[in-house]
């Protein structure tokens, strides 16, 4: 096939796909600076792995690791280097952190003449898939704390009390993929001090700041959540999504060296000096790390600021049009990660899966789910503000909601027609002379299986968050 051809046969295919800066599923960054777009294509030839013949990609790396650090409040002192690699998302940093908590668990157990065989990790019912994939690839238990209606995050209480000896470390989550809300890290921490002091245990904190990692630094400075909480030992955080970079690069930080194991890290010598390296993956490409380093010294601590603010305000201005509409409740926060999540106050008629449907037309992917146990009974849609969501498509969005919220009032009420239809085969049932119970019957048996039906359409719509 000519070059011309293959070229022209992929981009056709490709044409079917949704529009990036339509995706308001998504939290990672779908726009970056023509500027970097160039530095992206430049280096996109280049295997991170390859130390020895592109050591300034690998200072570049290096240097992104202590400006995070910093960002985070390591303790890191004069002359030394903060600890941290740079992964492919968040996913890869959880599962670094995670294998390094159970690594020092498993040591100090053994130390003790104790079993090691049964680690354990306290997180809540809220966490990202990537938790219960470490959780299951490196036999770890999951333990979850179940959520409740009207409070969508991990209660720091409960999570305390599901720790013992066997727990390797409490999950804390900065920016929940479902409401984008902060959990109380201070005050985990505070209880799980108390815990340790009663039991003579020392269980550590992981916060995962996949989403917030780059949002509670530069406009909620007095929160604590990081390194200035003594029991917070590792963090992660995506630079793909307000670390403002494409899909492909997440960071995880240490506290000191001695939180990462020694035996976890492998070294290799590249131009005369040590370059140790703690990942799960060989190859990577390098662009992305040299697209965080770009955006690092581009934007600043006040060019940061500046842009996340402009997403708080874009979506302010999308909560408000949303409850003017009169339709929805919202269950996001104020303080988190910008987005809006909102549940319809009446699903009698219809339901916010056929809303996400509906406002396909217009070209908008919108997510629809439900909460997680224990609060199974609440769906929502949601909607992520990110740096290339301006305050006119907000108001579009609107807009456009609002316009599919009055056609599907128009249309027959959905349980109408499912009893229409019962109805119909109920008739049609005695007029060919079957007795009433059987009809009865046959027309409980329908019930029962449109319910069936309606509850596995739901199931399958769980796996919309990201």
């Amino acid at each position: 096939m000519p070059k011309e051809a293959a070229y022209q046969v992929i981009n056709d295919e490709l044409m079917l796909d949704g529009n990036p800066r339509l995706n308001l599923a998504s939290f990672v960054t779908t726009w970056m600076e023509p500027e970097c777009d160039k530095l992206i294509m430049a280096s996109i030839n280049k295997n991170y792995v390859d130390m020895d013949e592109y050591p300034v990609t690998t200072e570049l790396q290096n240097r992104c690791v202590n400006m995070i650090a910093n960002l985070y409040n390591a303790p890191v002192g004069d002359g030394e280097t903060a600890v941290g690699v740079s992964t492919v998302g968040s996913s890869e940093a959880i599962m670094l952190a995670g294998l390094a908590f159970k690594r020092k668990w498993q040591q100090k157990r053994k130390s003790q003449g104790k079993p090691y065989d049964k680690p354990n990790i306290v997180t809540g019912a809220n966490v990202q898939v990537c938790w219960e994939k470490f959780a299951r690839y490196f036999e770890v238990e999951l333990k979850e704390v179940k959520l409740k209606e009207g409070y969508y995050v991990m209660d720091p209480v409960k999570a305390v009390e599901l720790v013992d000896e066997n727990t390797i470390c409490v999950a804390a989550i900065l920016g929940s993929t479902l409401t984008g809300e902060f959990e109380n890290v201070k005050l985990l921490n505070e209880l799980l001090t108390e815990k340790n002091k009663e039991t003579g245990w020392d269980t550590p904190i992981h916060v995962d700041a996949a989403s917030g990692g780059f949002i509670a630094p530069f406009v909620y400075p007095d929160l604590e959540w990081d390194f200035r909480l003594p029991l917070v030992k590792s963090i992660n955080v995506s630079g793909h999504k307000y670390g403002l970079v494409y899909a492909g690069v997440g960071w995880v930080v240490w506290r000191t060296k001695e939180d990462l194991p020694e035996d976890l890290v492998f070294h290799i010598n590249y131009l005369g000096s040590d370059q140790p390296t703690f990942t799960l993956n060989f190859s990577k490409g390098s662009s992305q790390i040299i697209a965080q380093y770009y955006q690092l010294i581009r934007l600043g601590f006040e060019g940061y600021k500046n842009i996340i603010e402009n997403c708080i305000d874009n979506a302010r201005v999308l909560k408000e049009g949303i409850e003017k509409t009169g339709r929805f409740d919202i269950v996001s926060k104020d303080v988190g990660v910008p987005l809006v999540a909102f549940a319809l106050k009446n699903s009698s008629k219809y339901n916010v899966f056929e809303i996400a449907e509906s406002l396909r037309k217009f070209g908008w992917i919108v997510p629809a789910y439900t909460m997680p146990a224990d609060a199974q009974n609440v769906a929502v849609l949601r909607v992520v503000v990110r740096e290339d969501f301006g305050r006119s498509l907000a108001e579009r969005l609107v807009s456009h909601i609002e316009q599919v919220v009055k056609e599907l009032d128009s249309l027959p009420a959905r349980t109408a027609i499912e009893a229409s239809h019962v109805d119909a085969v109920v008739d049609a049932v005695q007029e060919e002379n079957i007795g009433g119970s059987a009809a009865k019957k046959i027309k409980g048996e329908i019930l029962a299986n449109v319910t069936r039906q309606w509850r596995r359409l739901v199931e399958n719509k769980k796996t919309g968050v990201c």
